[in-house]
């Protein structure tokens, strides 16, 4: 396998950063800013200073003016811990076309970019595999020079087992108690609820980026006549008769599902993104996923 994003699509996500100019959880907000004392984003106030205090923070033309020590408060943004978790589970295989990358590559690219961008900004994401339980984990830190690792680790993935959204999460908040901003890439597509496992991570304080991704078969399935289903992961068959009216029925209860996963990001101040596996990487990093919204 070839690598997951090229140079030239390295040097345009260099670009996009300049699109969330605070730290990488602008991807979603609710940033707790903080105030500091010394150099900082943005200059807030004055204060009195006291002994201990920094003495380079002291505003010396103050001194100099009013014969009284004063400190220069800033407004700094915390660093929140960013958490990927990727769905690794055997239906990210299924579904593909002849023309089309199959759900887990494209997973894995995006996967790949939103790492890049993060590294540029010199945020650390923890990249972490899931289906039935937690994979193990890989920490992307250290800068851009540091991105060949977290591609390697990628690449390295595989797919197996089936998706259990409920397990993952008791894993996941058990493994990563601090709050922070959680990516979740994946189809979504699960025997139980996925919904109420990801209302529990927004519950414990997670700030939810929801990216799903589906292959063209799993929305508008093309099956026509008598057929045999086959479950991708626990190999069950099932045949049916298939025909317009029922394919149309199908889709409409697939996008019910996505706007439910909508509905999930939003009121817990989150954000949610669907992504055909036909749309270009680079579309869905400079569209969907960079699309401003009163946040950043």
């Amino acid at each position: 396998m070839g690598p997951l994003v090229d140079r030239h699509f390295l040097e345009k996500l260099e670009r996009l950063t300049l699109h969330w100019q605070k730290s990488f959880n602008g991807l979603v907000g609710g940033h707790n800013s903080s105030r500091f004392p010394g150099a900082g984003q943005e200059f807030l106030e004055h204060r009195n200073f006291y002994q201990g205090d920094d003495l380079r923070a002291v505003n010396w033309r103050a001194y100099m003016r009013f014969d009284k020590l004063f400190l220069k408060m800033f407004q700094v943004e915390p660093r929140v811990p960013v958490r990927l978790l990727l769905d690794a589970s055997a239906s990210m295989t299924a579904g593909a076309g002849l023309e089309e990358t199959n759900k887990f590559d494209y997973a894995r690219r995006i996967a790949a970019a939103l790492v890049y961008v993060g590294l540029v900004r010199l945020d650390s994401i923890l990249l972490q595999p899931f289906s039935s339980r937690l994979g193990e984990p890989f920490l992307a830190s250290g800068g851009r020079h540091r991105f060949q690792p977290a591609e390697n680790y990628l690449r390295a993935l595989n797919t197996g087992e089936r998706t259990n959204f409920f397990e993952t999460a008791r894993q996941f908040l058990g493994a990563y108690p601090q709050r922070g901003l959680t990516i979740v890439i994946s189809d979504f597509l699960d025997d139980g609820d996925c919904v109420r496992p990801l209302q529990y991570l927004a519950d414990f304080g997670h700030e939810l980026l929801l990216v799903q991704v589906w292959s063209e078969e799993d929305r508008e399935p093309t099956d026509d006549g008598e057929v045999e289903l086959v479950d991708a992961e626990s190999g069950e068959r099932a045949r049916m008769s298939v025909d317009g009216r029922a394919r149309e029925a199908y889709t409409r209860a697939f996008d019910r599902h996505a706007d439910e996963l909508r509905r999930l990001a939003a009121r817990n101040g989150g954000r949610y993104a669907g992504l055909s596996t036909r749309t270009g990487i680079e579309d869905a990093m400079f569209g969907p996923l960079a699309i401003v919204e009163g946040v950043y």
